[in-house]
């Protein structure tokens, strides 16, 4: 059975919102956008293209989607991690989306929890969610997710778009590794730790 990764930039107060540029998600009049550049050394940029490189799908929300969508095909496929991300499966959880041009995109059902399930079940390989914070939030909550992978930034934006929002179920996660980079990021993965 396949894996679901959960890859993502956090602030230490848990915020997950516009980590690379300004105006990538002004929702709620959020203008802190850009916070995670400072702080991307080599480190960081290793963990990410393993991340990406050891994957055999990606899992995106709508919004993820289309940024990716208008980045990724046009950049250097020299990289590695470029030409996997471009390479792979990418299944696309969305009401809205506008017609799916990135190669290798399928769009999901409407039943979500049990699309995911059914990916996970014909699978051996490891599928990652990056960002894709509405998305993350129906993961969570039907238990989807097996390791989570978290790059938690030193420093506080005091508000934003939460990774764990209120009213989510009580989960219990085991620490599996934990890796400082010399810029102060913690990469901390966590696994899902059966109940019982």
């Amino acid at each position: 059975m396949g894996q679901l990764a959960v890859v993502n930039f956090v602030s230490l107060d848990g915020v997950m919102q516009s980590v690379l540029s300004a105006d990538e998600d002004r929702d709620g009049g959020f203008d802190q956008g850009g916070w995670v550049l400072p702080y991307v050394d080599e480190a960081v940029e290793r963990f990410m293209s393993e991340a990406t490189t050891g994957a055999g799908a990606l899992l995106l929300g709508r919004r993820t989607y289309e940024i990716f969508a208008a980045t990724w095909p046009h950049a250097d496929m020299n990289d590695p991690a470029v030409a996997a991300m471009n390479a792979m499966p990418k299944y696309v959880a969305s009401n809205s989306v506008s017609p799916l041009r990135w190669a290798n995109s399928i769009l999901l059902g409407a039943d979500l929890a049990e699309e995911v399930s059914g990916l996970k079940a014909a699978s051996e390989s490891e599928m990652v969610v990056l960002g894709s914070g509405g998305l993350l939030g129906t993961l969570i909550e039907y238990d989807l997710v097996d390791e989570y992978r978290l790059l938690v930034f030193p420093l506080i934006l005091g508000r934003g778009k939460q990774l764990f929002a209120d009213g989510k179920s009580p989960r219990r996660l085991t620490l599996t590794a934990t890796q400082p980079t010399p810029s102060g990021v913690l990469i901390n993965t966590y696994r899902r730790r059966a109940e019982g």
